[in-house]
């Protein structure tokens, strides 16, 4: 595929800020979800040592934070992006998350701690994938899942890079200042960038078939629900096993750098599964795509309860690191096919609070299974079983091939 013919409308309008665009998702995502969602549980381990915190509370940080914000402020996010467009909210989204690390190297109490995990979960509500995930959704119609699956790069990179900053700012100077220097590190790579985009100037050509759906129709639509639920599913499969990655490697005896390695290669392996989904998504019925998705995630997490034979945890991250690939890439992909691009900033508003509750209550109750039970085989089948029912769930959606063509039912 020619260069030029990727960032051209449908219409055959050049549009020479589309990699502009790209380049200020993928930035956005690297820092907020890159940096701060996988970075963030690279630090579990001091925080046990130092306070003397359980795995519960170490994850319950994340999970309190966005069971309070994604319902308070999700929806809210998404009918202001639709209505007025995501810069001001990427902008606002990039201090909060940057700020909240930051305020995280200098806690000393556990009020602190989830203070400034409220403000983390802000940051993710209001600058990560929401409003990346319309910002791309207005500039591409024809290559959208490419478009998409290029900025979800960031996010792997970002989750690549991280541990080994981290690694290299903690043995320098302790992990309170290299958390910090991660904050100010986030707000340096997204904020600029973000800070001069602008909408696109007219309608794709997708857009001006849509109608104006209203909300009221979107939550009398069953398949909204059916994309939800199955969504949730796979994303609690997800962030149950990411968040506990490194705490379960060390339980293994994996030193620091040892454990770097393979939640790097996990992040590494992402970056494959979102140009694979991306490509796949262009090409078949994103339905069978999100499928597919879900049950690689659900093939990968029994190499954690494997016996020990050689490759058996690298195994693990490469199959691991395709399925998180493409998890959260996908699900914008099929909304805006379901519900259109008009609607998606609501839909997702809405989808995302629904997932975001499920990423952060999943690495808790992973974490309440192991202090019982004194190993993770509960909590691990549990997250099997949870993917499988996200993949049985998505069955049941319709497999529309483009959004143009779709009827949405009131």
């Amino acid at each position: 595929m020619k260069l030029r013919s990727f960032f051209v409308r449908s219409d055959n309008t050049p549009i020479s800020s589309q990699p502009y665009i790209v380049a200020t998702a993928f930035l956005s995502l690297m820092a907020i979800v890159g940096f701060a969602l996988y970075g963030l549980p690279f630090f579990y381990d001091f925080w046990r040592e130092d306070f003397g915190w359980s795995r519960t509370v170490v994850t319950s940080g994340n999970a309190m934070s966005k069971l309070i914000v994604a319902p308070l402020f999700g929806f809210i996010a998404g009918w202001i992006i639709d209505k007025y467009g995501p810069r001001r909210m990427m902008l606002a989204g990039v201090l909060m998350a940057g700020g909240a690390l930051i305020g995280l190297g200098f806690m000393s109490s556990l009020w602190m701690f989830y203070f400034f995990y409220f403000f983390n979960a802000l940051g993710y509500v209001f600058g990560g994938p929401l409003p990346c995930q319309v910002l791309i959704s207005r500039w591409f119609d024809k290559n959208r899942g490419k478009a998409m699956g290029i900025a979800y790069l960031g996010i792997g990179t970002g989750g690549v890079i991280v541990p080994f900053i981290s690694v290299f700012l903690v043995q320098k100077l302790g992990w309170q200042t290299a958390l910090s220097g991660l904050g100010l590190l986030m707000i340096l790579i997204a904020f600029p960038l973000a800070y001069f985009i602008k909408e696109p100037q007219a309608a794709l050509s997708s857009e001006k078939k849509e109608p104006m759906i209203p909300t009221r129709a979107i939550l009398k639509n069953p398949d909204f629900y059916l994309l939800a639920l199955g969504s949730m599913c796979s994303i609690a499969a997800v962030g149950g096993t990411n968040q506990h990655l490194k705490l379960y490697l060390r339980e293994l005896n994996f030193s620091q750098e040892q454990a770097r390695n393979v939640v790097s290669l996990v992040l590494f392996s992402s970056l494959a599964g979102r140009l694979l989904i991306g490509w796949l998504a262009d090409i078949f019925s994103r339905k069978y795509v999100m499928i597919l998705t879900y049950l690689i995630v659900a093939t990968a997490i029994p190499f954690l309860l494997m016996p020990e034979f050689t490759g058996r945890i690298y195994i693990f991250a490469v199959i691991f690191g395709i399925g998180l690939g493409g998890d959260y890439m996908i699900i914008p992909l099929l909304a805006g096919d379901l519900f259109g691009v008009k609607a998606l900033g609501r839909v997702m508003g809405i989808v995302l609070v629904a997932d975001g509750m499920a990423e952060a209550s999943s690495p808790m109750m992973v974490g309440a299974m192991t202090d019982s039970s004194g190993n993770y085989v509960l909590g691990f089948s549990v997250l099997i079983g949870v993917a499988l029912a996200g993949a049985i769930i998505v069955s049941f959606l319709p497999a529309p091939k483009k959004a143009e063509n779709l009827n949405v039912k009131a």
